[in-house]
């Protein structure tokens, strides 16, 4: 069977590697999958990635940033997901619309609802069949990567720990808004405890 799956939360949440290990025991499993990730995940997308995360591009005004995130999601959905998910397969993804709906609707006050219109309009109305939210305090997941010296260091981790508070609230009212789609995951506890939640929560929905 398909599901489009994806893995949400602020910076530092650990929502990447929980997903490369949960991708490989479900593989064990059985189930056909594919992973990848937001922005970007093909060529195109991952072009506007760099665009977008560029720490020399702090003049990005707002607006140009959800639409470039929207454009880039495009592109990604017709090169990559749809294709597998027509093919039966399990697709994995490291962010998806909720990101645009949190850090640009939320913490850059566009509006929830307004960044959706957008995004609706770039995915023809594609949600995801599953959000994990893994949660977590934003000075605890700031703290991971500071610790974390391998980890590309983008645009977003340097705005002010408000900011990050503002993506961690919106995404609590979004989990409220979608409750059929959402599961949220205590981010703080240690990494096989994670994995465990997240692994249980798709296996669930198998």
């Amino acid at each position: 069977m398909s599901l489009f799956i994806t893995f949400e939360g602020g910076e530092g949440s650990g929502k990447s590697s929980v997903m490369k290990i949960v991708a490989e025991r479900l593989e064990k499993d059985g189930y056909s999958i594919v992973t990848s990730r937001e922005p970007g995940g093909t060529p195109i997308a991952e072009e506007i990635r760099d665009v977008i995360l560029d720490k020399k591009n702090t003049a990005m005004d707002p607006r140009t940033e959800a639409l470039l995130y929207a454009a880039s999601r495009r592109q990604h959905l017709v090169e990559k997901v749809w294709p597998a998910l027509k093919e039966g397969k399990l697709v994995l993804c490291d962010r998806y619309l909720d990101s645009s709906l949190a850090y640009q609707g939320g913490a850059r006050h566009l509006g929830i609802d307004e960044v959706l219109s957008i995004n609706l309009f770039a995915t023809e109305g594609s949600y995801p069949d599953l959000t994990l939210l893994f949660d977590i305090e934003p000075e605890l997941g700031l703290k991971r990567i500071a610790a974390n010296k391998g980890r590309e260091v983008n645009r977003l981790d340097l705005e002010k720990l408000s900011f990050h508070h503002a993506v961690r609230d919106a995404f609590h009212t979004l989990a409220k808004r979608y409750p059929d789609r959402y599961v949220v995951i205590d981010a703080s506890q240690n990494l096989d405890a994670v994995v465990e939640d997240a692994y249980s929560a798709i296996k669930s929905r198998l």
